[in-house]
């Protein structure tokens, strides 16, 4: 439903245990396998065309830690894109990028600190990447809800910087919660949003 995409899922199995069996239906409850070419990702609801059902949505955390990364080898870029895409959609961290910069060097956000070094392992051992991490010091994430003018003219508070999650958003990441107010005392018009999951 997030896709709208019309698939056809092949071999779809139901599991008891260690028993699988491909089947034909399923119903509500039934727990099944499916195959993802690559475009499932969490909080996905398959239905058929006649029955348009979702779920709502499932909520994101902001994060209180964060680290700009970029891969060691420049020529594993593929790899870092994919492997930090994958991790991003499973939920364990959230990726976002500098305006009007590619993806060659991400900002990590996370909860926890202990994610840092679970994304690392990941990436080293299911991508064959090694990685560049440095600690950043913003501790809030605000999405820009509203701006008056372009975000790129933006007055920004020391410490404080424009970046932009995988839906294409703007958000302003900044350390103490003092800059929340010099924000929006320095640039009307401009409305924060605490949810991520606006």
């Amino acid at each position: 439903m997030q896709s709208g995409k019309k698939i056809r899922l092949r071999q779809p199995q139901q599991l008891m245990a260690a028993e699988r069996e491909i089947i034909d239906e399923a119903y509500a409850g039934d727990i099944i396998g499916v195959f993802d070419p690559g475009i499932f990702s969490i909080g996905d609801t398959i239905t058929i065309a006649e029955k348009k059902f979702k779920f709502s949505g499932i909520p994101t955390f902001e994060p209180e830690h964060f680290m700009r990364v970029s891969p060691r080898d420049t020529m594993k870029r593929k790899q870092f894109i994919k492997g930090t895409e994958q991790i991003a959609q499973e939920g364990a961290i959230q990726i976002f990028k500098i305006p009007d910069l590619g993806l060659e060097e991400v900002i990590i956000g996370v909860v926890g600190t202990l994610q840092f070094d679970v994304f690392e392992y990941r990436m080293r051992s299911e991508y064959g990447v090694e990685l560049y991490m440095t600690a950043m010091p913003y501790e809030h994430l605000r999405l820009i809800s509203e701006c008056a003018g372009d975000v790129r003219d933006l007055t920004l508070c020391t410490g404080a910087k424009l970046l932009e999650d995988f839906k294409g958003r703007n958000l302003i990441a900044f350390g103490g919660e003092w800059s929340v107010g010099f924000l929006l005392k320095h640039n009307p018009g401009l409305v924060l949003s605490d949810s991520l999951s606006v």
